[in-house]
C-alpha cells in the first residue's frame, strides 16, 4: 500500500484480518502498521479510528489496541446502506445543501496512543509527571464528599466558577457574561454552530489548530485562511478576507499560537479588533495557552476582550492544557445577545457540564497550591523547550527552527526543501518517534515541509532528545 492510499482501504484490509483474530488479541502497533503498509501516520490513525467506531477494536492507554471482545461475539451486519443514508440529500429543486463534514482525523491523530518504544512528540497534553496530580487528587477527594457536588448545577455553570472566570479574564465581566463548557474544543464547536450558519465563511489563521478547522467543517462553515507572521495574523490580509467574503466569524489564537508559537503584538491586537468591529463580525479569542508561559516569558498582554468596545469578542479560556486532559472545563465569555445564543445551543448539545468536574476545577483554582503549580509548570516547560531547541540544533539541519516561543509546549520546525511532511512523519514513526505533519494545520491539507514537535507528552527531557535524534535519523537515513 503506497503513502497516498486512502484510510478507508487500509481500514477494510484490517477489518478483514480482524475477523480471524480471537477476542482480546493485540493488533500491530501504530508504528508497525506504518512500516507494513507504507502509509502515513495520519492515514493509519484514521483507519484505526474507523475500526474503533465500528466496535472492532478497543484501545487501552499504554498497552495498545486489541480485538474487541464485544464485537467478536456478535454476528456480522451488512451496513453498506449507511453510506447512502448518511450522504447529504438535498430536496429536489432546492439549492445545494452545505456539507457538514465530521472529520476527526487530524484532531484524533493527536490523541493516538503509542507503545513504550515510541517517543511521543505528537500529543499536546502534559505527561502525568508534569500534571499537578496531588492537587487534582486532593480537590476531587474533597468535593466528592460534599452533597452539593452531586446536585444538578445551573446550566451556565457554577456561579462561583463563573465568577472566577469573569475576574480572571477581566474586561469588567460578570458571571452572567460567562458560560462553562466541557473544555476548549467543546467551546469552539459551540461558537461555530451557534453563531455560524452552514455555508458561511469563517476566517482562520493559517496555519492553525486542527480542532478549529474540524469544528468549522462540522458546523458546515467554509474556512477562509489568512496568513500569520512573527507578529500574528496579518491585518491587510484579514481586511481583504472580511471585505471579499462578508465573514461574520474570525478565530485567532493571540498567545503562543498553535503551531507557530507567535503572539499577537500590541499593534496587531488593536488593528484586529478595529477590523472586526468595522465589519460587524465576531472575533473568537482562543486563549488556550494563557496558563502555559515559561519562566522567561514577558508579562502577559491583556485579553483581546479587554480592548473590545462593542461586544465583538467571544473569549475562550480552557484549564485542560495546564492541568490534565481529564479536567475538561473551560469558560466562554462575551457580552450581549450572543451569550443567549450560546447558552441555548449549550443546553441543546450537553445541557450542562457535570457538577463534580466544575467543583473540582474550582477547588483547584482557589487552592493556595495553584499558583505554585503554575510556577512549577513554567519552569518545566522552559527546561524542556531549551532541551528540545538544543536537540534540534544538534540533530536537524541548520535553519530548521525559527525563534522559539517563551510559552506553549511545542516547536514549529522546518524540514529540508523537497521533503513532504507526511512522508517524514511516517519515516520518523518507523524510527520510533511520533511527530505531527504541518499540513494538518492548513485547511487545504496541502503538503508542507513543516512539523510540530511537542515536548510535554514524553516522560522526560531525555526522551525528548532521543525523539528528536530519531527524527534526524529519519531525515538522513544511512
Amino acid at each position: 500500500m503506497s503513502n497516498d492510499s486512502s484510510w478507508q482501504g487500509l481500514a477494510d484490509v484490517l477489518a478483514e484480518e480482524l475477523e480471524h483474530l480471537p477476542a482480546g488479541a493485540r493488533i500491530p502497533t501504530h508504528r508497525q502498521l506504518v512500516q507494513r503498509f507504507g502509509a502515513s501516520a495520519t492515514t493509519v490513525s484514521r483507519a484505526l479510528s474507523s475500526l474503533s467506531r465500528q466496535g472492532l477494536i478497543e484501545s487501552r492507554p499504554g498497552a495498545g489496541s486489541f480485538r474487541s471482545a464485544s464485537r467478536a461475539a456478535t454476528s456480522v451486519v451488512d451496513t453498506g446502506w449507511q453510506e447512502a443514508a448518511l450522504a447529504v440529500s438535498p430536496v429536489v429543486g432546492s439549492e445545494p445543501t452545505p456539507v457538514r463534514e465530521h472529520d476527526a482525523s487530524t484532531v484524533g491523530a493527536t490523541l493516538s496512543s503509542y507503545g513504550a518504544d515510541v517517543v511521543d512528540l505528537n500529543s499536546g497534553y502534559l505527561h502525568p509527571d508534569l500534571q499537578p496530580l496531588d492537587l487534582l487528587a486532593t480537590a476531587l477527594g474533597r468535593v466528592g464528599r460534599r452533597r452539593d457536588t452531586w446536585e444538578r448545577p445551573e446550566v451556565a455553570g457554577l456561579p462561583d466558577l463563573r465568577d472566577w472566570f469573569a475576574t480572571e479574564i477581566g474586561a469588567g465581566l460578570a458571571r452572567h457574561d460567562v458560560l462553562v463548557t466541557a473544555g476548549g474544543q467543546a467551546a469552539l464547536s459551540l461558537v461555530m454552530r451557534a453563531v455560524g450558519t452552514p455555508g458561511d465563511p469563517v476566517v482562520v489563521e493559517t496555519p492553525t489548530y486542527p480542532g478549529i478547522l474540524a469544528a468549522a467543517a462540522a458546523a458546515g462553515l467554509r474556512a477562509v485562511p489568512v496568513p500569520v507572521d512573527n507578529a500574528g495574523i496579518q491585518p491587510e490580509h484579514l481586511e481583504r478576507a472580511l471585505t471579499q467574503t462578508g465573514a461574520r466569524l474570525v478565530v485567532v489564537q493571540p498567545r503562543f499560537h498553535n503551531p507557530t508559537g507567535v503572539s499577537l503584538s500590541d499593534d496587531r491586537r488593536r488593528q484586529v479588533i478595529e477590523l472586526v468591529v468595522r465589519h460587524g463580525a465576531f472575533l473568537v479569542e482562543d486563549d488556550f495557552a494563557r496558563y502555559l508561559p515559561h519562566t522567561d516569558a514577558a508579562p502577559p498582554s491583556p485579553s483581546l476582550i479587554e480592548g473590545d468596545p462593542v461586544g465583538a469578542v467571544v473569549h475562550v479560556r480552557s484549564l485542560t492544557k495546564s492541568t490534565s486532559p481529564n479536567l475538561r472545563v473551560a469558560g466562554v465569555a462575551g457580552r450581549g445577545p450572543v451569550m443567549g445564543r450560546l447558552r441555548a445551543a449549550h443546553v441543546v448539545d450537553t445541557m450542562f457540564v457535570p457538577a463534580v468536574l466544575q467543583h473540582a476545577a474550582l477547588e483547584v483554582l482557589t487552592s493556595a497550591s495553584w499558583p505554585r503549580a503554575l510556577r512549577s509548570l513554567a519552569g518545566h516547560l522552559a527546561d524542556r523547550r531549551d532541551v528540545a531547541v538544543e536537540a534540534v540544533r544538534q540533530h536537524l539541519p541548520e535553519g530548521s527552527l525559527d525563534r522559539p516561543a517563551h510559552g506553549g509546549y511545542h516547536l514549529w520546525v522546518r524540514t529540508p526543501t523537497g521533503t513532504e511532511d507526511h512522508d517524514v512523519a511516517a519515516r520518523a514513526l518507523q524510527r520510533g518517534v511520533a511527530v505531527t505533519p504541518g499540513s494538518n494545520y492548513h485547511p487545504t491539507r496541502a503538503t508542507t515541509n513543516r512539523l510540530r514537535l511537542s515536548y510535554v507528552a514524553a516522560p522526560s527531557p531525555a526522551d525528548v532528545v532521543a525523539g528528536i535524534r530519531r527524527l534526524g535519523e529519519a531525515l538522513h537515513p544511512r
